[in-house]
């Protein structure tokens, strides 16, 4: 047999190993594929409120909030998911929510899934939820819905306190359930502007 035709023969053989080594690795992507292409698994539910300044009124919350408390110059108030600052609006009336929109953009609503948990220093018996217009979960406190400020961008902040936004004023929530309406010692007015405040 010549050299030409040894290599002939040689190459045919390897060629055809190629096609066989395609084959069954197409058969074995194609028996994985189901797996692959099923749902992925749940994201795991993170504690409280969509934080993400957060919580956008259509996404809903992950999981039940937990409510608990923090104490500045102005007094101890309620705080939320990572330890962000909760308000309560004036405008709201009879237990109802009348921020939406643009409102609730900048004042996302404190959501819930499931009933909310009380931190120390809260009132578990005054903690409840009403149903949003989307269906979302909102949590209240003593009959307040409540919710974050988006200027605050991290616990210990509370820029809106004192805020007119959207035509009425926000204030800080005592464990009381009653509106802090004082600044702290470093303003003297509680009648500040929209994203005014102290913190």
């Amino acid at each position: 047999m010549s050299i030409e035709s040894r290599r002939s023969r040689g190459g045919a053989a390897v060629a055809a190993l190629a096609v066989a080594v395609s084959v069954a690795a197409c058969g074995s992507s194609s028996n994985s594929s189901p797996a692959s292409s099923g749902s992925p698994p749940p994201a795991s539910a993170s504690s409280g409120a969509s934080t993400s300044s957060g919580a956008s009124t259509s996404s809903g919350a992950s999981a039940a909030a937990s409510i608990g408390t923090a104490k500045t110059s102005a007094g101890t108030f309620l705080v939320g998911a990572s330890g962000r600052a909760i308000y309560l609006w004036v405008a709201d009336s009879n237990g109802k929510s009348n921020c939406s929109g643009a409102c609730a953009s900048a004042w996302p609503p404190v959501l819930t899934k499931g009933s909310p948990v009380a931190g120390t220093g809260v009132s578990a018996s005054d903690l409840g939820t009403i149903a949003r217009s989307d269906g979302a979960e909102q949590v209240t406190y003593d009959g307040h819905p409540l919710y974050y400020f988006a200027g605050d961008p991290r616990s210990g902040t509370t820029h809106g306190q004192g805020s007119d936004g959207f035509g009425a004023k926000w204030w800080l929530v005592a464990p009381s359930g009653a509106a802090i309406t004082s600044k702290g010692s470093s303003s003297g007015s509680s009648s500040g502007g929209s994203g005014s405040g102290w913190g």
